[in-house]
């Protein structure tokens, strides 16, 4: 275990780091195939994902590691569910991204009550979500971060064993690209960037 006096090392120039963050793209959920993360991998990835800014050390998330064939159940019944709604076939066609990628991360928000604001306890989940993205990466493995209609339906997000107190962050799949993604339109920054005196 480490030892909370240890001091950890300043920031160096890491020009890997900035090229990471400047070609970082999410990849289609239902393009990822295998290979994904080993348990170890996978361990050291959600290790690194919980190392994220925590106002109050609360630590208002959890994990669940998705594989396979959770992920086939809970999508039949999800498909069920489909049917209910305004739009089943579109609702059912994006269960594809639930089931394609080898190993999916759900994270969730668990907010802790009469404590920091909620609103910096869930970005506190949405950071870890990011950081899980950027953690994979660093295996070579692609990610991506989707939430999809059962994320906001209480019986969909039940499927997943979320309580009523919590909220679905992020379903983070994690997987290999066949083909490198796509490059996307991304901001104007003077347009995004306001600088006071």
């Amino acid at each position: 275990m480490t030892d909370l006096t240890d001091a950890l090392p300043l920031p160096v120039p890491s020009p890997a780091f900035l090229e990471r963050l400047a070609t970082r793209r999410s990849a289609p959920a239902q393009a990822l195939i295998a290979p994904g993360p080993s348990e170890a991998e996978l361990d050291r990835i959600l290790t690194l994902g919980a190392r994220t800014p925590d106002h109050g050390k609360l630590f208002p998330w959890r994990f669940v590691v998705l594989g396979p064939q959770s992920r086939a159940r809970i999508a039949e019944k999800l498909t069920i569910l489909a049917e209910l709604r305004d739009k089943p076939a579109k609702d059912q066609a994006v269960l594809a991204k639930l089931t394609a990628a080898p190993v999916t991360v759900l994270v969730v928000s668990t907010p802790v009550p009469a404590s920091k604001p909620i609103w910096e306890q869930e970005l506190s989940a949405g950071a870890v979500c990011m950081n899980l993205e950027h953690a994979a990466g660093g295996f070579g493995y692609s990610a991506s971060w989707i939430t999809d209609w059962y994320s906001y339906d209480p019986q969909g997000s039940a499927l997943f064993g979320v309580g009523e107190d919590e909220r679905i962050a992020g379903f983070i799949h994690i997987g290999t690209l066949a083909e490198p993604p796509l490059e996307r339109p991304r901001p104007e920054m003077s347009a995004k960037v306001t600088r006071l005196p």
